[in-house]
């Protein structure tokens, strides 16, 4: 997309502290946490429940952010003598350090879930746990619950184990980092393997029918207290990282539905019509859509750099609306059973430092491999879980959004009346002259509103900014 060369200095100073301080007390975000939370949490993180099993030999890594400190996941990656794969992936063990019913319990079931605000984060449990004893931190010693697959040469899996183990992470790596080491040759064989493991698992999702959206991201970055947004094309290596955490997460649905009680992350089917509307889209964004072609492989087959194909893919995203929790007990079926993106059972397990729930599925899991009954505090907390959980993603949601609106507004207030380059990626179905823009310098998305003609989806247009309002963070465009 052609540039237009405009000086945009990061948005700082009091006016968006003082909004973002308003931002938490509007939607009411947990503060400091409570004394007794805290001194729970730096007695447990001195002495956790231990497990009897040592498995402070395997060479894991991680694979995050560079700055990220609540490292949830670390794994191992190996050839299997006879062919095929092996997998370990170390889950952080939270349930080692928090007591059911105890100050530490009935904090997390308050926040739910870590939030993310550009000038900081509201973890779920106190930083001496999500950032330090709980963490999958390098050469620290860690409990985690520890799963082992065997893949076949197709990765497929073979076999699973999951049980409670002590780890230790000799290495942080980051996604930038691995891409490069791998695309380079350098990448040392448990690191390139993440590119031979996940190219399977994904033409395996593409096999089963499960889709994968490769849609940039708009994040926001600090630099020297300025607040920019930007855009953040996912690389190959997250896309691999990720289908390790989907393969976990299907491993233990298939666990918890064996056992016959559990919780699943489930996604009804796209409802009628919401694919020919796709169809019509492509059309328009003059993407090529044979019609033998299933939806899951043209997916795969856009390059998000593309303006007209990052449109389609933020258009694919309302497949992937209507999520939620699935509770199952006493062996009965859970109705509805799949996640229509995962085209499989499937649950959240793999981030219990950042979400209340995969604590519960982690326990269950390993009940579950054992052959026991799970404990009664895990199998007293399902039935709320669905509810605390939808709670806690709708304000996340809302923090993300809002928080991304107040650092485009403080960034733009200055410049009302100028004129940018931008994609139209969204246009509304029944009002063609109501969409979204997508500029790519400064990294913004807004709404536009045009006065006579319909709005040219996926095309490029100029757009005059004609309101940037710090106060109700709001942006509006209209064509040029």
């Amino acid at each position: 997309m052609p540039r237009r060369h405009l000086h945009m200095t990061g948005a700082d100073g009091a006016a968006l502290r003082a909004a973002l301080r308003d931002l938490r007390t509007k939607l009411d975000v947990p503060r400091e946490f409570p004394a007794e939370v805290l001194a729970e949490a730096e007695r447990v993180a001195r002495d956790p429940r231990l497990p009897e099993h040592d498995a402070t030999d395997l060479p894991l890594f991680t694979l995050d952010p560079p700055t990220s400190l609540d490292l949830d996941q670390a794994m191992h990656l190996a050839r299997r003598p006879g062919g095929g794969y092996r997998v370990h992936y170390a889950i952080a063990d939270v349930a080692a350090f928090v007591t059911p019913g105890g100050a530490l319990d009935v904090e997390a079931h308050r926040r739910v879930t870590a939030l993310y605000f550009p000038d900081g984060k509201v973890p779920l449990h106190p930083a001496v746990l999500s950032d330090g004893a709980a963490s999958l931190l390098p050469d620290q010693d860690a409990p985690a619950l520890l799963w082992r697959f065997d893949l076949d040469g197709d990765g497929r899996v073979e076999t699973t184990e999951v049980r409670r183990a002590l780890v230790r992470s000799r290495a942080k790596f980051d996604y930038a980092g691995v891409q490069r080491a791998i695309d380079s040759g350098t990448a040392e064989e448990a690191v390139a393997l993440l590119k031979d493991i996940g190219v399977r698992r994904e033409a395996l999702e593409t096999e089963r029918g499960g889709i994968s959206l490769n849609v940039p991201d708009q994040e926001i970055v600090e630099h020297d207290g300025a607040y920019t947004p930007a855009y953040r094309i996912p690389l190959p290596a997250d896309g691999w990282n990720a289908q390790m955490s989907l393969m976990t997460g299907m491993a233990a649905a298939e666990l918890m539905l064996a056992a016959g009680a559990g919780i699943l992350r489930t996604l009804p089917c796209a409802p009628d019509g919401a694919v020919g509307r796709l169809r019509r889209v492509a059309k328009a964004l003059r993407i090529d859509w044979p019609h033998h072609v299933p939806y899951a492989e043209l997916v795969r087959s856009l390059d998000p750099r593309l303006p007209n194909h990052a449109a389609f893919l933020q258009e694919c995203t309302t497949l992937l609306r209507g999520a939620g929790y699935t509770v199952f007990t006493d062996g009965r079926t859970p109705d509805p059973l799949l996640h229509a993106a995962v085209a499989a059972p499937y649950t959240h397990c793999t981030a219990p430092l950042r979400r209340l729930v995969d604590r519960y599925t982690g326990e269950l899991c390993v009940a579950a491999a054992a052959g026991v009954a799970p404990p009664a505090w895990a199998l007293d907390a399902l039935e709320g879980l669905p509810r605390e959980m939808a709670e806690g993603n709708r304000l996340a949601n809302t923090v993300e959004r809002e928080s991304v609106n107040l650092v485009e507004a403080a960034l733009l207030a200055g410049h009302v009346g100028d004129t940018f380059e931008a994609v139209v990626i969204d246009v509304k179905e029944r009002e063609p002259l109501v969409g979204t823009v997508h500029l790519e310098e400064p990294a913004v998305v807004g709404r536009v509103e045009s006065p006579a003609d319909a709005l040219p989806l996926g095309e490029r247009i100029r757009v005059r900014l004609t309101e940037a309002d710090l106060g109700t963070a709001r942006i509006l465009f209209a064509p040029a």
